[in-house]
């Protein structure tokens, strides 16, 4: 076995994370492909609490959930630093990290691939977080010094992901007219040389999306 594993999905926001931590530290590691509709046993194994990717396996030890394995890659490998230094600015890291994952992600999940009263209720509420994220944001290129950093991974589906699925929808709510900061940080984040060569292909994920939204309109529509 390789001493660094990761099962993963090459499209997923929850993978990329893990890998770009990897290549920051300069690790090696074997990516391998999981189909989500059809779990590999391995996966299964080694995530049995929540049985999804990514799982990270080093040295034949399993450890789950993106960013819990971001910040293991940072304390147990070498390279530069992904969380601050600093404790007041690590702090500040932690928290913008649990703000995209427990209050942008669940709302604009609802903002994109709800329907009716509840998709509009959740773009109301998608305007509010992205107001606070503007207000954070202003004058500044990362969330925590001049560094790309462990907050900022944490931000990657915000950043690159969610545009491409309003796209496939059809349905665009966050605009620069509205969102004049937002956008405009969004575009410096996915043009970062850091991670610029690391993003999946916009064109693969448009097709995916596409193609789940179509599926999906099939599925609702009169027999």
């Amino acid at each position: 076995m390789a001493q660094v594993k990761l099962l993963g999905l090459s499209l997923s926001p929850f993978s990329r994370r893990v890998e770009w931590a990897l290549k920051i530290k300069g690790v090696e590691y074997e990516f391998v492909e999981e189909d989500l509709d059809n779990k590999s046993p391995l996966l299964l194994e080694l995530n049995p609490v929540y049985k999804k990717i990514p799982v990270l396996i080093h040295n034949g030890k399993p450890i789950c959930e993106s960013m819990v394995i971001v910040e293991y890659i940072d304390e147990i490998f070498e390279g530069p630093a992904i969380l601050p230094k600093d404790p007041y600015d690590r702090a500040i890291a932690r928290f913008w990290a649990k703000f995209c994952d427990e209050k942008c992600l669940p709302v604009m999940g609802k903002a994109m691939f709800g329907s009716g009263e509840e998709s509009d209720k959740a773009k109301e509420e998608c305007g509010e977080l992205i107001k606070i994220l503007e207000n954070e944001l202003k004058d500044k290129k990362f969330f925590v010094g001049d560094k790309f950093g462990f907050a900022d991974i944490a931000a990657n589906l915000i950043a690159y992901w969610m545009g491409i699925v309003e796209e496939a929808s059809g349905n665009i709510f966050v605009t620069s007219e509205k969102f004049p900061i937002f956008c405009a940080w969004r575009d410096e984040y996915i043009n970062c040389s850091q991670i610029k060569e690391l993003l999946p292909p916009r064109d693969a994920i448009l097709a995916h999306f596409k193609a789940r939204f179509q599926a999906a309109a099939a599925a609702s529509a009169p027999k």
